[in-house]
């Protein structure tokens, strides 16, 4: 068999405050573009096709325009599973029926253990669950921490291998060893563990999903797709695609399928006036989602307002070496304080912050400040 790998989809999802849908349905058409070009016999999806548990009118829509399109008009069978980000009440919905047309969406551990027989392999659909579902399943309340659970689940499918063919398993989970991003839950709350990498040994592919980044997980026969979209700029260096898994050798043949975003996610570390002086530069692209690294230290009147004529996708301001406006006490007594004029107090205070002194002009405008406050007071 030749299966497409993908997860993490977070439809729903905004970057800081700016609308996905366009990138997410751009990536979308790519996924679909790579399932017909590699004529793949079904898509895998491991989890988080929503972003959050009550999705909007228009995800839930979006959701089901894909699916329609890859498994009703592309005739893709899709092996899908519930993740932490989804209702698995709500994907269940219609799940009874969806199977004559070969979609499988599994929400319920109870339904892990049920392999679909496809060719020469079988697949183990196992959604996301915390310990108090395998408690309940097993009727066993020492799985308290989810490694414990995984290793009965994994036991119990198992059981139901059959020797003759491989297995694969498509799983949203956290496994032990992978490294994260800042948009991923973190699973480690509330006494869960990361799972075991030794507990997915006996499988032939492990489809994970709920990491971002493909490279979170370096097993030959276990890997993240990643999601298709870059939701965080500490995702900004990643290369976002899916995995072709070919079941037809021994070990399974991984090939990774880039896809290209509308407008990518960068990191701009850079001074003010070298920003604004890339305007007329082609080489930059202006439309990009950044976050920007200022490294000035001087005040920047309006700086956002000026910095989003350039760049219009700002998602993040900030200043380089954590240059942070606050002064340090230098152990002067109020007595001393008090003795030095106005002028050199705010001298003493605008170089300690920026790290430079006032300017005649800025001297200046104090100065009339401070005449005006003087005259005012006296008033």
């Amino acid at each position: 068999m030749k299966l497409l790998h993908t997860a993490d989809w977070h439809i729903g999802r905004r970057l800081h405050g700016f609308d996905l849908t366009d990138e997410q349905q751009h990536a979308f058409n790519q996924i679909e573009q790579i399932a017909k070009d590699e004529q793949v016999d079904g898509m895998i999806i491991a989890g988080d096709l929503y972003d959050r548990r009550l999705p909007a009118e228009s995800s839930v829509a979006m959701v089901n325009e894909m699916l329609q399109k890859l498994n009703l008009t592309d005739k893709l069978p899709i092996y899908a599973v519930s993740g932490n980000h989804d209702s698995a009440t709500r994907l269940a919905t219609g799940t009874p029926w969806y199977k004559t047309t070969d979609l499988f969406i599994h929400t319920a551990l109870s339904q892990a253990f049920t392999p679909i027989d496809v060719g020469d392999t079988q697949l183990f659909l196992c959604p996301y669950f915390e310990p108090f579902d395998a408690q309940q399943y097993f009727d066993d309340d020492s799985l308290q921490h989810l490694d414990q659970a995984f290793e009965r689940v994994v036991t119990e499918m198992k059981r139901h291998f059959d020797p003759a063919k491989k297995h694969l398993l498509v799983a949203h989970f956290f496994a032990a060893g992978s490294s994260t991003t800042d948009s991923e839950t973190n699973l480690t709350v509330g006494g869960l563990a990361a799972v075991p990498t030794d507990l997915l040994a006996d499988f032939d592919y492990v489809a994970l999903g709920h990491l971002h980044g493909k490279d979170a997980l370096q097993l030959t026969t276990a890997r993240y797709s990643g999601s298709p979209v870059k939701f965080s700029l500490s995702e900004a260096s990643q290369q976002k695609g899916v995995w072709i898994v070919d079941t037809d050798q021994t070990p399974v043949q991984l090939t990774f399928r880039p896809i290209t975003p509308i407008h990518d996610v960068r990191q701009l570390t850079a001074s003010f006036d070298e920003l604004m002086a890339s305007a007329d530069d082609e080489t930059v692209d202006h439309e990009d989602y950044v976050g920007i690294t200022l490294t000035d230290r001087q005040p920047i009147p309006n700086v956002m307002a000026r910095l989003r004529d350039v760049f219009p996708r700002i998602v993040t301001l900030g200043r380089a070496d954590g240059f942070e406006a606050q002064v340090r006490y230098h152990g002067e007594s109020s007595k001393q304080i008090r003795q030095k004029s106005p002028m050199t107090l705010l001298g003493e205070f605008y170089e300690e912050v920026a790290k430079e002194p006032l300017s005649p002009k800025q001297e200046k405008w104090a100065k009339a400040a401070l005449k005006v406050a003087s005259e005012e007071g006296q008033a």
